[in-house]
């Protein structure tokens, strides 16, 4: 399967974008970009009034729905799937896990692993082959 240029270009484009967005946010408000913390602050943290950790979120979302805009080819056309229960769970699930681990995929990945934190080492590693066993587990169930 060959990748086209702009493909790799773009996601290239993004990983700069996120590495830039995670290292300023870190330098402004001396917090690590992690997601899960930061939608746990926005949601328990931030009252009524302006929070980092909102500004933070908000644009996480305007950035999605404008690339969809903006690239519409590059992001598909198929509509997004309904709720269900089954997707309410995995939710679920993945908020208990990043709770457990103190941080999700994106704060030990990308910001835990950038300042070289043994902790998110091990937590990527846990990630990772939960990830691999789930994925085994369901095409061996499909």
């Amino acid at each position: 399967m060959m990748i086209e240029p702009s493909a790799w270009l773009l996601a290239l484009l993004g990983g700069v974008l996120i590495g830039v967005a995670a290292t300023l946010f870190l330098a402004v408000t001396g917090r690590v970009a992690g997601i899960s913390g930061l939608l746990r602050a926005t949601v328990f943290e931030t009252g009524l009034r302006l929070h980092p950790a909102l500004l933070f979120v908000a644009g996480l979302l305007i950035a999605g729905v404008l690339g969809r805009w903006l690239l519409p080819s590059f992001f598909g056309v198929a509509p997004a799937p309904p709720l269900s229960l089954r997707m309410l769970g995995g939710l679920f699930l993945v908020g208990v896990g990043a709770t457990l681990a103190n941080g999700c995929t994106s704060g030990h990945g990308i910001c835990g692993l950038s300042r070289l934190s043994k902790r998110s080492l091990v937590a990527i590693g846990v990630f990772m082959l939960a990830g691999a066993l789930v994925v085994s587990a369901m095409s061996a169930l499909a």
